[in-house]
């Protein structure tokens, strides 16, 4: 494959291939990450009611299509029991997408799959769905923990969806097939990167990413692993320079780590990381990485241009802290001058002369 022979020659990290989007300098627009932290967000918008036991809110809104039967959707999503509010899953955490064919599904997810055949790619809701269309009357005791007859909140985001082809489920692809449907998704999301649509470039990344989950990563070795990390770190790195441009960077050094976890050499992805660790004030653990990088691209511009903004940062933090210790412990004491010191003398001495010649005119008065 083409993406694989131009992967041979990594290029510098300051620089980028066709494979690996340029970012610095574009413009785009601020997407909104999920809310942090464990509770269920809040919705502002019109309940819409989709089935007898599913309700939905919008969170953000989508665009295009939706998704119709034996779609194969790729989603993230987080999950708590309403009545308890425990969270018991979150891919958002985990990096990694769920993949769910409508009208396929398992049991417990029937509810989540008519919300997500009402979404549009992009699209992020809060969906309430009964215990009926959930786990059921018994719930779950392994993995995920769902007590039973619990009804279930989930905040889900639809990054897109691929529709049948001649009745063949992506499951159903052979190796080559799969590696090919990631490249093209890649391809089109540094498209949409070239039109400043941001967002949906990310989409396009995430679901390419998707295709190359751990499940399937899992089963490749030699030459087929090679041809889908060529596919698969690339669209990482890809996120990574557009979350960093979102200012999302904790999710930034996520990517990156995950492309050194099976390439730890990579200049590009330590540079990233080190772009994102410099971002959140981590200035030792973004040094680190900007002296590997440099290590592996010695004449890298970039990097060293990082370690010099670096180096700037830390003597502007130390002249300031030179100057609140300067206020607390007060100006040094400028040290007499050596004429001032000859005139002290001179006085004394002029003095004492003086003490001398009244005390004999006394004498001899008396």
């Amino acid at each position: 494959m083409e993406e694989v022979q131009e992967e041979q020659s990594q290029p510098l990290a300051g620089q980028d291939s066709e494979n690996e989007i340029v970012t610095e300098g574009a413009s785009f627009v601020h997407g909104v990450p999920p809310q942090d932290g464990d509770s269920p967000p809040k919705a502002e918008s019109e309940v819409e009611v989709l089935h007898e036991k599913v309700t939905k809110q919008i969170i953000k809104e989508g665009h295009g299509q939706k998704p119709t039967k034996y779609a194969t959707c790729f989603v993230h999503y987080k999950a708590w029991t309403e009545s308890t509010q425990h969270k018991f899953e979150d891919t958002w955490h985990e990096q990694q997408p769920l993949e769910l064919v409508i009208g396929k599904e398992k049991k417990e997810m029937e509810g989540l799959a008519i919300g997500i055949s009402s979404m549009k790619s992009g699209e992020r809701a809060l969906l309430h769905v009964g215990w009926e269309l959930g786990y059921g009357k018994e719930g779950s005791f392994s993995f995920p923990n769902v007590p039973p007859m619990a009804d279930i909140l989930y905040e889900v985001e639809l990054i897109g969806f691929d529709e049948t082809k001649e009745g063949k489920a992506r499951s159903d692809m052979t190796v080559e097939e799969r590696i090919g449907a990631a490249d093209r998704r890649k391809m089109d999301g540094n498209a949409l990167f070239k039109e400043e649509k941001l967002e949906e470039a990310m989409q396009q990344y995430e679901m390419a990413i998707a295709y190359m989950g751990d499940d399937f990563m899992f089963q490749l070795f030699g030459k087929y692993r090679d041809m889908a990390l060529a596919v698969k770190n690339p669209c990482h790195l890809n996120m990574a320079a557009c979350l960093i441009k979102l200012k999302r960077y904790e999710e930034a050094i996520g990517h990156c780590s995950i492309v050194l976890g099976e390439d730890e050499n990579n200049a590009k992805a330590l540079f990233r990381r080190g772009k994102a660790r410099a971002e959140l004030g981590q200035t030792d653990a973004a040094r680190e990485d900007f002296a590997k990088a440099r290590k592996y691209a010695p004449e890298d511009k970039a990097i060293a241009r990082e370690l010099r903004l670096l180096a700037e940062h830390d003597k502007a933090v130390y002249q300031k802290q030179k100057e609140i210790y300067k206020g607390i412990f007060g100006p040094r004491p400028e040290p007499k001058s050596q004429r001032a010191n000859w005139l002290v003398v001179i006085w004394q001495w002029l003095l004492s002369l003086f003490c001398r010649i009244f005390k004999r005119g006394r004498q001899k008065t008396e």
